[in-house]
């Protein structure tokens, strides 16, 4: 948390908040007091904050982080046990089946890293095929695939693997686990594939959303802590790290050798990887997805290319489609997005269903959306959403 030298490099303000440090004493007082520098938990660079009504969302925001993360461990192994258990009786043909088993000493006891091994997410959605209807052309075919691939990547590598490669027929590019420059252990899920016919080559970008078990990534969904960048606007701190922004330096263009690292940062990696990828096979397409946590960097991701100018990968994009997506930075910043997505000609689709609380925070006083939301009410009727992008086309003229 504290500040270093090398900050002032990359941004120009900023507000951290760390709730291990805050007291109950400090959350109080920062409801009665303006003064945000008093406040052990806040790094800032804003000396005072006259909205009280602010005060109390960083205040909650801090305090649910705080009850976050005293479960952290007893969350977490809830989970694994839950989803240990669901695997136990759907590897052993339901409760009866699991029964009959025991007597007979022949339980089949998953395996964590085994291809059949189904995330507590998965288990809400069974299905592993795509629908053959929606074919290369039909304008539902990247938001198809792209929900599915959502879907897919909150399983196992070995999972991710053997749904491309056998039900859909797709070539596997890899499945990874990025490196988190602040929280010191990997922490970014993203699985990449190809699906190359006659007809296109499209490469596959998806970044593994919120886990349900685990406290680090509501945390992050949370959190109200952002970083501001010169002509770019505000933005959500836990996703810019989460993304792979580097400690101490920011986002220079390449990475700075850290010999305490133990895997790659997820945006260099995968950027340098289609370079390479689009070098080569000269009509490839890319697509971004993700959904919640994982909406959030696939909205980040294309925000640091335009900022690196990495025109190769940009003038291949087709389009970023999120699903049940955290707000990521302000209007400024979704000003700095709208106008160059349609400089780039990027389709950027935002898909919302109903009431779901993710697409809500974090505050909307500060933090805002972009792009075209499809929103989705409660018997599936969808409804495309284009005023803000027109209200912030109409800002930034």
């Amino acid at each position: 948390m504290e500040v270093t030298p090398g900050r002032k490099q990359f941004y120009s303000n900023y507000m951290l908040l760390n709730p291990k440090k805050a007291s109950f004493f400090d959350l109080t007082a920062l409801l009665f007091s303006k003064n945000l520098k008093k406040r052990k938990f806040i790094e800032t660079s804003i000396e005072t904050e006259d909205s009280f009504w602010y005060r109390l969302v960083i205040f909650l925001s801090t305090l649910l982080q705080k009850f976050l993360l005293s479960i952290k461990m007893p969350m977490a192994l809830a989970g694994q046990t839950f989803e240990d258990m669901l695997n136990l009786f759907t590897n052993n043909g339901g409760l009866f089946g699991l029964i009959k088993k025991v007597m007979t000493g022949k339980v089949v006891i998953p395996s964590r890293e085994a291809a059949t091994y189904v995330s507590a997410v998965g288990y809400t959605d069974l299905r592993m095929d795509l629908d053959k209807q929606i074919i290369y052309g039909n304008s539902m075919y990247y938001p198809a695939l792209a929900i599915m691939t959502c879907k897919a990547v909150y399983n196992n590598a070995a999972y991710n693997k053997s749904i491309i490669k056998n039900n859909w027929g797709m070539e596997v590019i890899g499945f990874y686990n990025y490196w988190n420059d602040y929280l010191r252990q990997p922490d970014t899920q993203v699985v990449m594939f190809r699906n190359k016919t006659s007809e296109h080559d499209t490469i596959v970008v998806s970044f593994r959303g919120t886990q349900p078990f685990c406290a680090d990534d509501w945390c992050s969904d949370a959190d109200l802590s952002w970083y501001e960048f010169p002509n770019i606007g505000k933005i959500h701190s836990g996703f810019l790290k989460a993304l792979g922004m580097q400690k101490l330096v920011g986002w220079p263009k390449f990475v700075v050798p850290d010999l305490t690292r133990k895997a790659p940062l997820a945006y260099y990696d995968i950027r340098d990887m289609l370079k390479d990828l689009l070098k080569n096979n000269p009509q490839a397409k890319v697509i971004v997805t993700g959904h919640s946590l994982g909406g959030a960097l696939a909205a980040l991701f294309p925000a640091i290319l335009f900022y690196h100018d990495e025109q190769l990968v940009l003038e291949r994009m087709e389009g970023v489609y999120t699903f049940g997506q955290p707000r990521v930075g302000d209007e400024a910043f979704a000003g700095y997005m709208e106008k160059n997505l349609n400089k780039n000609g990027i389709q950027f689709y935002r898909y919302v269903y109903c009431n779901d609380i993710v697409p809500r925070v974090p505050f909307d006083g500060m933090f805002k959306h972009f792009g075209t939301c499809v929103y989705y009410n409660s018997k599936y009727q969808a409804k495309v959403n284009f005023f803000l992008q027109h209200y912030i086309k109409f800002k930034i003229k």
